[in-house]
């Protein structure tokens, strides 16, 4: 049989072992029945080193994967040559959005908008908010990706969630179940005293630049996962890691192409892909890796039409002289979707007069819709830009 008829299977790539770990349960305001029911021994994962590991994959696979790194190549180039100069930075908040979503933080990109400018906004918008910060922070690294590296995007992450620390894990944690203990989980990951080195061999691992990028990508992503090795946010600092070994691999350079949509757009495979990685099966996360790279540059292309369609029929509408504000304005509008007078002074470094003017000619095109009749504090939304970013995540969650 040779390479290519073979699948990896448990014999090339291994599955997990499990360990017998003491639970007592604290819980109060339970039923003795409960507490007998979480109490005594449970079940954690032993998650084994990968660091040397080399996947070998059918050949059916590798094409796919080969497939996914061109069209990630290709689109990665054409949208950095389409003069959409914030369209960089509306990607970014898209993958961090859908990223949220895959764990049922969701937030319209109106109120996201708002977020950012510090308006007014709801608990999930401030979330999402922070897990773009989280992306900024881990595209914004260079050289080998560190564990440290990976830290600092997780403490971003979390920074403005009370109830869960940054840093690794110092308690056993569960998937699924309840929240008395773990004998029930759907998933319990390996006990906190293996982390820090289940994590320091996963770093190593991700600093090899002798296997696939795809498959690469993929396994590190699905090893971190079962690993999970924060109280919170594993799987949003999961999939930034997607996009660090994408930007250290030197195959993304403009645009952080929305990969974790492709994971939404397919949520339920995605989940048991991750599943089938934690019993030896690895095809099943590199092909959902794959097929969510293809789906994300498709709908990138698609989301970069729209936005050049938008700025061209705007070119028609807006009556200003060449060189004014305005037309500065109206090109940031694709990544500041909702503003104030104050947000455009600073974002185009304007005084007040001209940060007025600006908005009142897109105002008198359309461009910009006010959301009260009262001048004082007003709010502007870019309906249009607003609308084609929810249409694209509602074509992300329709699966």
């Amino acid at each position: 049989m040779n390479m290519d008829e073979r699948s990896s299977g448990i014999d090339e790539w291994p599955a997990l072992d499990y360990e017998s770990r003491e639970w007592t349960s604290h819980a109060q305001g339970i039923s003795r029945r409960a507490f007998i029911a979480h109490s005594g021994p449970y079940r954690a994962a032993v998650v084994p080193p990968i660091a040397s590991l080399s996947p070998s994959l059918p050949g059916a696979v590798r094409a796919l994967g080969d497939e996914a790194l061109a069209q990630l190549s290709r689109v990665d180039g054409a949208l950095s040559a389409s003069g959409i100069g914030p369209l960089p930075a509306v990607l970014l908040r898209t993958e961090s959005a859908s990223s949220s979503q895959i764990e049922r933080l969701t937030a319209s990109a109106k109120s996201l908008a708002e977020a950012e400018i510090g308006e007014s906004a709801g608990a999930n918008a401030r979330l999402v908010l922070a897990n773009v910060r989280a992306m900024e922070k881990a595209l914004s690294s260079s050289g080998p990706i560190s564990l440290d590296a990976i830290l600092a995007v997780h403490a971003a992450l979390i920074e403005p969630d009370p109830h869960h620390a940054a840093g690794l894990r110092e308690e056993q944690v569960w998937v699924g179940g309840t929240a008395i203990g773990p004998h029930r989980a759907d998933f319990v990951p390996p006990h906190h005293d293996r982390v820090p080195a289940a994590m320091r061999d996963l770093a190593e691992f991700v600093n090899r630049d002798d296997i696939a990028v795809i498959a690469h990508l993929a396994l590190a992503h699905a090893q971190f996962e079962t690993i999970h090795p924060f109280t919170d946010g594993n799987g949003r600092t999961g999939r930034a890691l997607l996009h660090m070994m994408l930007r250290e691999s030197g195959l993304t350079r403009g645009s952080t192409l929305p990969i974790s949509a492709g994971l939404l757009h397919e949520t339920d495979a995605y989940f048991a892909a991750l599943t089938a990685y934690r019993e030896g099966e690895i095809e099943p996360i590199i092909e959902r890796v794959a097929e969510a790279a293809i789906f994300a540059s498709a709908r990138s292309l698609e989301l970069n039409a729209t936005l050049q369609e938008l700025e061209s029929d705007w070119r028609q509408r807006v009556k200003a002289r060449k060189g004014a504000s305005a037309w500065r304005l109206a090109a940031a509008l694709p990544a500041s979707p909702v503003v104030t007078y104050e947000v455009v002074q600073r974002l185009l470094g304007v005084s007040p007069p001209t940060a007025y003017a600006a908005i009142d000619a897109l105002a008198d095109a359309g461009v910009l819709v006010p959301r009260t009749a009262n001048k004082r504090n007003r709010v502007w939304d870019a309906v249009e830009v607003l609308e084609a970013l929810d249409e694209f995540a509602d074509e992300a969650r329709r699966g």
